[in-house]
């Protein structure tokens, strides 16, 4: 909730003395909260209004969700005849001061860099062994161990696990719009429309299981995860804290897959023990056996990741059927057996 001081003190920040003449609420509705904010600079009276969004569900469960909606709405409604004008966006600080956000027309992130190497040299290792190497198997149980760990943080939250299986399915970055940036001549449109249609209709199975939602990281994929011998740090956690955890298994797991069929055109080897042993181990740290009925939309997403050709260049076009194939076949099963994964493949 924005305090009136808070609103004073951006007031004259912005516009140099001001006289506050009134700052309430007007009313609720179904996307928020609506304030009347009254003013007076130099002699001159201002009516303006300042809208907030209900923090859970249509969208809006995340700060940035909220960010964007208005970012969205400062750029356009200035642009439209006859539409009330937007002044600015306010940002409510933890400290329960104001700043404004509007007039950006891009953003960047800052963060710390990672030492090490990643994870996808240690699947490229793999492609000349028969089974694992002890520093392979180390490495595992470390990515389990730490899924255990943050699996573990619970939230009970129908809306944001909904949203979790919604945008697996529809979000920009997941399987629809990984789908839409595919060139012509990989798939054709009913093709990716009956993978999209087999996931939806898992996404009404998933959709009681909400009770599943935990903390995840949300890219858990191997260019994320970058070791210094057996320890790891982790980049680019995306599209919000909460989920499904099968999110992060099958972001790591489809790449066991993806590797032995770039290479042996079948899951063999070190790669199928990786699999078995990747599995195993997180099913015994968590007894989450229920895991295996719930990783096929997410399976979808990851196989059309890594089935892309501007992604992979490197796989021919047969080989990335067989990802497709895969992807189908674990859709239209009720549990993956990861034992058995060639089977998806038949």
């Amino acid at each position: 909730m924005i305090g009136k001081e808070a609103i004073e003190e951006y007031l004259r920040q912005r516009y140099g003395p001001v006289r506050l003449i009134e700052f309430r609420r007007l009313g609720t509705g179904v996307h928020g909260t609506g304030f009347s904010l009254v003013f007076e600079v130099d002699g001159q009276r201002y009516d303006y209004v300042i809208k907030d969004l209900i923090p859970e569900g249509l969208g809006h469960d995340y700060p940035s969700d909220r960010a964007s909606v208005f970012l969205l709405a400062y750029d356009e409604y200035n642009r439209l005849p006859r539409h009330v004008r937007a002044i600015d966006v306010l940002a409510l600080r933890e400290d329960g001061s104001l700043q404004s956000i509007s007039g950006g027309r891009e953003y960047f992130l800052i963060m710390e860099k990672a030492e090490g190497t990643n994870y996808f040299n240690d699947l490229e290792a793999m492609k000349q062994r028969d089974s694992l190497l002890d520093r392979d198997r180390k490495k595992i149980h470390a990515m389990t161990d730490y899924l255990r760990e943050i699996h573990s943080r619970k939230k009970d939250s129908r809306t944001l696990y909904w949203r979790k299986l919604r945008d697996t399915i529809g979000h920009g970055e997941c399987l629809m719009g990984v789908f839409d940036s595919y060139p012509e001549g990989i798939l054709t449109y009913e093709e990716m429309a009956e993978i999209e249609k087999l996931a939806v209709d898992y996404r009404a199975k998933l959709k009681p299981l909400y009770r599943r939602l935990s903390q995840i990281h949300g890219d858990f994929h191997p260019g994320n995860i970058w070791f210094s011998d057996s320890d790891f740090v982790l980049l680019d956690r995306s599209r919000g804290p909460w989920g499904e955890p099968a999110d992060d298994i099958t972001a790591l797991s489809i790449n066991y897959i993806f590797y032995s069929i770039m290479y042996h055109n079948q899951v063999k080897g070190a790669y199928r023990e990786a699999l078995i042993l990747f599995y195993d181990t997180y099913i015994e740290k968590t007894s989450d056996e229920e895991i295996l009925s719930v990783v096929a939309p997410f399976y979808a997403f990851r196989g059309a990741v890594v089935a892309h050709p501007l992604f992979y260049p490197q796989l021919s076009l047969e080989q990335r059927h067989l990802i497709f194939r895969f992807v189908r076949n674990v859709l239209r099963a009720d549990a993956f057996d990861y034992r058995e994964p060639n089977r998806y493949l038949q």
